[in-house]
Protein backbone atom coordinates (compact mmCIF):
# COMPACT_ATOMS: atom_id res chain seq x y z
CA UNK A 1 0.00 0.00 0.00
CA UNK A 2 0.78 3.30 -0.53
CA UNK A 3 2.49 5.70 2.13
CA UNK A 4 4.47 8.73 2.91
CA UNK A 5 6.15 9.01 6.02
CA UNK A 6 7.74 12.74 6.89
CA UNK A 7 10.62 12.16 8.89
CA UNK A 8 12.34 16.03 9.26
CA UNK A 9 12.04 19.24 8.86
CA UNK A 10 14.74 21.51 8.22
CA UNK A 11 14.67 23.79 10.92
CA UNK A 12 15.28 27.90 9.29
CA UNK A 13 13.71 26.83 5.57
CA UNK A 14 10.48 24.28 4.68
CA UNK A 15 12.76 21.47 2.88
CA UNK A 16 11.36 17.86 4.44
CA UNK A 17 12.94 14.48 4.26
CA UNK A 18 10.35 12.27 3.92
CA UNK A 19 10.14 8.27 2.55
CA UNK A 20 7.12 7.09 -0.12
CA UNK A 21 6.37 3.82 0.30
CA UNK A 22 4.78 1.80 -2.36
CA UNK A 23 4.26 -1.59 -4.09
CA UNK A 24 7.72 -1.05 -5.40
CA UNK A 25 9.62 -0.36 -3.34
CA UNK A 26 10.66 2.78 -1.33
CA UNK A 27 11.61 6.35 -2.23
CA UNK A 28 13.58 8.84 -0.39
CA UNK A 29 12.25 12.36 -0.97
CA UNK A 30 13.47 14.96 -1.41
CA UNK A 31 13.57 12.79 -5.37
CA UNK A 32 14.17 13.96 -8.48
CA UNK A 33 12.80 11.01 -11.22
CA UNK A 34 14.12 10.48 -14.88
CA UNK A 35 11.23 11.23 -17.22
CA UNK A 36 10.99 7.94 -19.51
CA UNK A 37 8.52 9.12 -21.79
CA UNK A 38 7.96 5.76 -23.67
CA UNK A 39 8.93 3.24 -21.56
CA UNK A 40 12.65 4.20 -21.35
CA UNK A 41 14.75 6.89 -20.32
CA UNK A 42 16.50 7.75 -23.58
CA UNK A 43 19.50 5.92 -24.33
CA UNK A 44 20.03 4.02 -21.07
CA UNK A 45 19.01 0.57 -20.04
CA UNK A 46 17.03 0.32 -16.42
CA UNK A 47 20.00 -1.56 -14.65
CA UNK A 48 21.86 2.01 -15.57
CA UNK A 49 19.51 3.91 -14.88
CA UNK A 50 18.92 2.53 -10.63
CA UNK A 51 22.85 2.09 -10.76
CA UNK A 52 23.38 5.63 -10.88
CA UNK A 53 20.95 6.21 -8.26
CA UNK A 54 17.64 6.83 -9.52
CA UNK A 55 14.80 5.41 -6.98
CA UNK A 56 11.93 6.24 -9.30
CA UNK A 57 10.79 7.50 -13.14
CA UNK A 58 7.75 8.72 -14.81
CA UNK A 59 6.43 7.55 -17.81
CA UNK A 60 3.85 9.02 -20.04
CA UNK A 61 0.04 8.35 -20.22
CA UNK A 62 -0.37 9.98 -23.47
CA UNK A 63 2.65 8.40 -25.28
CA UNK A 64 1.86 5.16 -23.95
CA UNK A 65 -1.83 4.97 -24.50
CA UNK A 66 -1.32 5.89 -28.92
CA UNK A 67 1.56 3.51 -28.57
CA UNK A 68 1.94 0.03 -28.04
CA UNK A 69 -1.67 0.57 -25.88
CA UNK A 70 -2.70 0.52 -22.45
CA UNK A 71 -4.12 -3.20 -23.16
CA UNK A 72 -1.00 -4.52 -25.16
CA UNK A 73 0.90 -3.32 -21.60
CA UNK A 74 -1.53 -4.75 -19.16
CA UNK A 75 -1.59 -8.36 -21.24
CA UNK A 76 2.27 -8.17 -20.80
CA UNK A 77 1.97 -8.15 -17.08
CA UNK A 78 2.43 -3.79 -16.64
CA UNK A 79 4.80 -1.31 -17.04
CA UNK A 80 7.16 -2.44 -14.66
CA UNK A 81 7.22 -5.70 -16.11
CA UNK A 82 7.62 -4.56 -20.19
CA UNK A 83 10.33 -2.05 -18.83
CA UNK A 84 12.04 -4.22 -16.66
CA UNK A 85 11.57 -1.73 -13.96
CA UNK A 86 10.96 -3.03 -10.68
CA UNK A 87 10.97 0.02 -9.06
CA UNK A 88 8.45 2.91 -8.06
CA UNK A 89 6.94 4.52 -11.44
CA UNK A 90 4.64 7.66 -11.59
CA UNK A 91 2.63 7.65 -14.62
CA UNK A 92 1.20 11.24 -15.49
CA UNK A 93 -2.05 11.81 -17.26
CA UNK A 94 -1.11 13.13 -20.27
CA UNK A 95 -2.86 16.53 -19.65
CA UNK A 96 0.28 18.20 -20.47
CA UNK A 97 0.89 16.33 -23.58
CA UNK A 98 -2.71 17.03 -24.79
CA UNK A 99 -2.32 20.87 -24.04
CA UNK A 100 0.83 21.33 -25.89
CA UNK A 101 -0.97 19.53 -29.27
CA UNK A 102 -2.49 23.09 -29.69
CA UNK A 103 -4.33 23.26 -32.80
CA UNK A 104 -4.72 19.10 -32.71
CA UNK A 105 -6.82 19.47 -29.55
CA UNK A 106 -9.96 20.10 -28.44
CA UNK A 107 -11.43 20.53 -24.63
CA UNK A 108 -14.74 19.69 -23.38
CA UNK A 109 -16.49 19.29 -20.25
CA UNK A 110 -16.37 15.65 -21.07
CA UNK A 111 -12.72 15.37 -21.87
CA UNK A 112 -10.29 16.14 -24.61
CA UNK A 113 -10.34 15.29 -28.04
CA UNK A 114 -7.08 15.45 -29.70
CA UNK A 115 -5.25 14.34 -33.11
CA UNK A 116 -2.50 11.62 -32.20
CA UNK A 117 0.75 13.34 -33.00
CA UNK A 118 2.04 9.98 -35.09
CA UNK A 119 -0.90 9.62 -37.28
CA UNK A 120 -3.44 12.10 -36.86
CA UNK A 121 -5.61 9.41 -36.11
CA UNK A 122 -8.52 11.18 -33.68
CA UNK A 123 -8.74 10.18 -29.76
CA UNK A 124 -11.16 10.97 -26.72
CA UNK A 125 -9.53 10.77 -23.36
CA UNK A 126 -12.09 11.37 -20.11
CA UNK A 127 -11.02 11.61 -16.66
CA UNK A 128 -12.26 8.17 -17.04
CA UNK A 129 -10.46 6.60 -19.34
CA UNK A 130 -7.31 8.50 -17.90
CA UNK A 131 -7.51 6.37 -14.79
CA UNK A 132 -8.40 3.12 -16.98
CA UNK A 133 -5.38 3.96 -18.51
CA UNK A 134 -3.20 4.31 -15.82
CA UNK A 135 -5.10 0.98 -13.97
CA UNK A 136 -4.12 -1.18 -16.94
CA UNK A 137 -0.27 0.28 -17.01
CA UNK A 138 -0.18 -0.86 -12.88
CA UNK A 139 1.63 2.37 -12.42
CA UNK A 140 2.36 3.07 -8.48
CA UNK A 141 1.30 7.02 -8.55
CA UNK A 142 -1.65 7.89 -10.94
CA UNK A 143 -2.33 11.43 -11.72
CA UNK A 144 -5.68 13.30 -12.09
CA UNK A 145 -6.56 14.59 -15.99
CA UNK A 146 -6.51 18.40 -15.42
CA UNK A 147 -6.67 21.36 -17.83
CA UNK A 148 -2.68 22.35 -17.95
CA UNK A 149 -3.50 26.29 -17.82
CA UNK A 150 -1.30 28.06 -20.58
CA UNK A 151 0.55 30.84 -20.20
CA UNK A 152 -0.69 33.69 -20.74
CA UNK A 153 -3.85 33.45 -19.47
CA UNK A 154 -6.53 36.41 -18.06
CA UNK A 155 -7.80 35.48 -14.20
CA UNK A 156 -11.34 34.24 -16.25
CA UNK A 157 -9.71 32.16 -18.76
CA UNK A 158 -7.67 30.71 -15.77
CA UNK A 159 -11.01 30.56 -13.08
CA UNK A 160 -12.70 28.46 -16.35
CA UNK A 161 -9.51 26.24 -16.54
CA UNK A 162 -9.61 25.44 -12.84
CA UNK A 163 -13.39 24.93 -12.65
CA UNK A 164 -12.46 22.39 -15.48
CA UNK A 165 -9.52 20.18 -13.50
CA UNK A 166 -11.69 20.06 -10.18
CA UNK A 167 -14.62 18.20 -11.55
CA UNK A 168 -12.38 16.16 -13.41
CA UNK A 169 -10.39 15.56 -10.12
CA UNK A 170 -13.63 14.25 -8.64
CA UNK A 171 -14.47 12.63 -11.54
CA UNK A 172 -11.43 10.48 -11.39
CA UNK A 173 -11.29 9.59 -7.44
CA UNK A 174 -14.94 8.26 -8.22
CA UNK A 175 -13.82 5.93 -10.82
CA UNK A 176 -10.49 5.28 -9.35
CA UNK A 177 -10.93 1.21 -8.58
CA UNK A 178 -6.91 -0.18 -7.85
CA UNK A 179 -6.31 0.18 -4.45
CA UNK A 180 -2.15 -0.34 -4.62
CA UNK A 181 -2.29 2.58 -6.71
CA UNK A 182 -1.85 6.00 -5.28
CA UNK A 183 -3.90 8.59 -6.67
CA UNK A 184 -2.53 12.52 -7.20
CA UNK A 185 -4.56 15.61 -7.75
CA UNK A 186 -3.36 18.27 -9.10
CA UNK A 187 -3.60 22.37 -7.88
CA UNK A 188 -4.18 24.74 -10.92
CA UNK A 189 -4.87 28.21 -11.00
CA UNK A 190 -2.17 29.87 -13.56
CA UNK A 191 -0.10 32.57 -11.98
CA UNK A 192 -3.07 33.66 -10.09
CA UNK A 193 -2.69 33.22 -6.12
CA UNK A 194 -6.66 33.35 -5.25
CA UNK A 195 -7.15 30.62 -7.62
CA UNK A 196 -4.43 28.24 -6.45
CA UNK A 197 -5.91 29.01 -3.03
CA UNK A 198 -8.97 27.89 -4.27
CA UNK A 199 -7.48 24.82 -5.74
CA UNK A 200 -6.24 24.40 -2.53
CA UNK A 201 -9.29 24.04 -0.84
CA UNK A 202 -10.98 22.31 -3.09
CA UNK A 203 -8.64 19.73 -4.65
CA UNK A 204 -7.41 18.94 -1.09
CA UNK A 205 -9.59 19.59 1.70
CA UNK A 206 -13.01 19.40 -0.31
CA UNK A 207 -12.25 16.30 -2.42
CA UNK A 208 -8.59 14.66 -1.17
CA UNK A 209 -5.93 12.83 -2.47
CA UNK A 210 -2.89 10.39 -1.92
CA UNK A 211 -0.67 13.69 -3.13
CA UNK A 212 -0.56 16.70 -4.38
CA UNK A 213 0.69 18.44 -7.47
CA UNK A 214 1.37 21.81 -8.49
CA UNK A 215 0.50 21.58 -12.24
CA UNK A 216 0.82 24.19 -15.15
CA UNK A 217 3.95 26.15 -13.86
CA UNK A 218 7.02 26.25 -15.87
CA UNK A 219 5.04 26.36 -19.38
CA UNK A 220 6.21 30.10 -20.55
CA UNK A 221 5.90 32.32 -17.38
CA UNK A 222 9.02 34.01 -16.21
CA UNK A 223 10.72 32.36 -13.88
CA UNK A 224 10.24 34.40 -10.78
CA UNK A 225 6.38 34.28 -11.29
CA UNK A 226 6.49 30.39 -10.97
CA UNK A 227 9.05 30.84 -7.91
CA UNK A 228 6.60 33.13 -6.14
CA UNK A 229 3.66 30.73 -6.89
CA UNK A 230 5.26 27.65 -5.75
CA UNK A 231 6.95 29.79 -2.66
CA UNK A 232 2.92 30.99 -1.47
CA UNK A 233 1.45 27.97 -2.38
CA UNK A 234 3.29 24.71 -1.31
CA UNK A 235 2.85 25.63 2.52
CA UNK A 236 -0.84 25.47 1.89
CA UNK A 237 -0.93 21.58 0.85
CA UNK A 238 -1.47 19.34 3.70
CA UNK A 239 1.44 18.16 5.59
CA UNK A 240 1.22 15.08 5.96
CA UNK A 241 0.99 14.15 1.88
CA UNK A 242 3.63 14.31 -0.57
CA UNK A 243 4.30 17.55 -2.35
CA UNK A 244 5.00 17.06 -6.31
CA UNK A 245 5.71 19.83 -8.41
CA UNK A 246 5.68 18.88 -11.90
CA UNK A 247 8.14 19.71 -15.40
CA UNK A 248 10.55 21.72 -12.96
CA UNK A 249 13.43 21.53 -13.67
CA UNK A 250 16.56 23.06 -13.26
CA UNK A 251 19.19 22.49 -10.37
CA UNK A 252 18.93 25.92 -9.36
CA UNK A 253 14.96 25.61 -9.63
CA UNK A 254 15.23 22.13 -7.71
CA UNK A 255 17.49 23.95 -4.60
CA UNK A 256 15.15 26.99 -4.13
CA UNK A 257 11.80 24.79 -4.18
CA UNK A 258 12.88 22.02 -1.90
CA UNK A 259 13.24 24.90 0.53
CA UNK A 260 9.36 25.70 0.16
CA UNK A 261 8.65 22.41 0.96
CA UNK A 262 8.72 20.53 -2.50
CA UNK A 263 9.05 16.66 -1.97
CA UNK A 264 8.91 15.71 -5.62
CA UNK A 265 10.64 16.71 -8.93
CA UNK A 266 10.65 15.22 -12.88
CA UNK A 267 11.75 17.26 -15.86
CA UNK A 268 13.41 16.28 -19.15
CA UNK A 269 16.26 18.57 -18.65
CA UNK A 270 19.31 16.25 -17.94
CA UNK A 271 18.34 14.06 -20.62
CA UNK A 272 17.55 16.28 -23.42
CA UNK A 273 20.36 18.63 -22.54
CA UNK A 274 22.94 15.61 -22.79
CA UNK A 275 21.20 14.35 -26.02
CA UNK A 276 22.47 18.21 -26.98
CA UNK A 277 25.87 18.37 -25.28
CA UNK A 278 25.07 19.97 -22.30
CA UNK A 279 26.80 18.18 -19.29
CA UNK A 280 26.26 19.79 -15.93
CA UNK A 281 29.04 20.29 -13.64
CA UNK A 282 29.66 21.43 -9.66
CA UNK A 283 31.26 24.21 -11.30
CA UNK A 284 30.03 25.16 -14.42
CA UNK A 285 27.58 23.80 -17.47
CA UNK A 286 30.41 21.83 -20.08
CA UNK A 287 29.60 22.80 -23.44
CA UNK A 288 31.08 19.62 -25.07
CA UNK A 289 31.22 20.76 -28.84
CA UNK A 290 33.52 23.51 -28.20
CA UNK A 291 36.77 23.02 -29.39
CA UNK A 292 38.63 24.48 -26.09
CA UNK A 293 37.58 20.56 -25.25
CA UNK A 294 39.35 19.19 -28.32
CA UNK A 295 42.92 18.44 -26.72
CA UNK A 296 41.22 18.03 -22.94
CA UNK A 297 42.24 14.65 -20.98
CA UNK A 298 40.02 15.79 -18.10
CA UNK A 299 36.96 14.27 -17.17
CA UNK A 300 33.64 16.60 -16.94
CA UNK A 301 33.56 16.93 -13.68
CA UNK A 302 36.49 15.60 -11.35
CA UNK A 303 34.26 15.23 -8.42
CA UNK A 304 31.56 12.96 -10.30
CA UNK A 305 31.77 9.28 -9.47
CA UNK A 306 30.12 7.98 -12.49
CA UNK A 307 31.37 5.66 -15.20
CA UNK A 308 31.33 8.65 -17.92
CA UNK A 309 33.91 10.63 -15.83
CA UNK A 310 35.96 7.54 -14.35
CA UNK A 311 36.62 6.24 -17.66
CA UNK A 312 36.44 9.07 -20.25
CA UNK A 313 37.72 12.33 -21.14
CA UNK A 314 36.42 15.43 -22.54
CA UNK A 315 37.93 15.26 -25.48
CA UNK A 316 36.74 12.01 -26.52
CA UNK A 317 32.98 12.82 -25.59
CA UNK A 318 33.46 15.81 -28.15
CA UNK A 319 34.82 13.40 -30.87
CA UNK A 320 31.88 11.29 -30.31
CA UNK A 321 29.10 14.50 -30.45
CA UNK A 322 31.28 15.87 -33.25
CA UNK A 323 31.04 12.54 -34.94
CA UNK A 324 27.15 11.95 -34.50
CA UNK A 325 28.12 8.82 -32.60
CA UNK A 326 25.21 7.17 -30.31
CA UNK A 327 27.79 6.22 -27.48
CA UNK A 328 28.05 10.42 -26.70
CA UNK A 329 24.23 10.31 -26.06
CA UNK A 330 24.68 7.19 -23.53
CA UNK A 331 27.71 8.56 -21.87
CA UNK A 332 26.42 12.29 -21.61
CA UNK A 333 23.38 11.05 -20.18
CA UNK A 334 24.91 8.55 -17.50
CA UNK A 335 26.60 11.61 -16.47
CA UNK A 336 23.62 14.12 -16.34
CA UNK A 337 21.72 11.94 -14.55
CA UNK A 338 23.99 10.77 -12.29
CA UNK A 339 24.57 14.78 -11.84
CA UNK A 340 20.94 15.23 -10.70
CA UNK A 341 21.02 12.19 -8.64
CA UNK A 342 24.01 13.22 -6.81
CA UNK A 343 22.35 16.66 -6.04
CA UNK A 344 19.36 15.27 -4.54
CA UNK A 345 21.97 13.23 -2.34
CA UNK A 346 23.53 16.21 -1.19
CA UNK A 347 19.89 17.82 -0.49
CA UNK A 348 18.47 14.66 1.79
CA UNK A 349 22.05 14.97 3.69
CA UNK A 350 21.60 18.61 4.49
CA UNK A 351 18.38 18.32 5.63
CA UNK A 352 19.37 15.80 8.01
CA UNK A 353 22.15 17.46 9.09
CA UNK A 354 19.86 20.84 9.47
CA UNK A 355 22.05 23.07 7.16
CA UNK A 356 19.78 23.74 3.94
CA UNK A 357 19.81 26.81 4.38
CA UNK A 358 23.70 27.01 4.47
CA UNK A 359 23.96 24.38 1.29
CA UNK A 360 21.16 26.34 -0.58
CA UNK A 361 23.37 29.60 -0.29
CA UNK A 362 26.06 27.86 -1.29
CA UNK A 363 24.60 26.12 -4.14
CA UNK A 364 23.43 29.18 -5.37
CA UNK A 365 25.89 31.28 -4.65
CA UNK A 366 28.62 29.28 -7.10
CA UNK A 367 26.13 28.90 -10.34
Amino acid sequence: MFQFKLRKKDPSTGARLGKICTPHGEVNTPVFMPVATQGTVKSLIPETVRELGAEMILTNTYHLYLRPGHEIIKGLGGIHRFMNWNSPILTDSGGFQVYSLGALRKITSEGVIFQSHIDGSSHFISPELAIEIQESLGSDIMMCLDECTPYPASFEEAEKSLDLTINWAKRCKTIKKSDSQALFGIIQGGIYPDLRRRAVEEICMNIGFDGYAQGGLSVGEPKEEMLHIAEAITPLLPVDKPRYLMGVGTPEDIISCVGYGIDMFDCVIPTRCARNGLLFTNHEKVVIKHARYRNDDAPVDSSCDCYTCKNYSRAYLRHLYMAKEILAMTLNTVHNIRYFMHLMEHIRTAIEDGTYSEFKKDFLRNQ
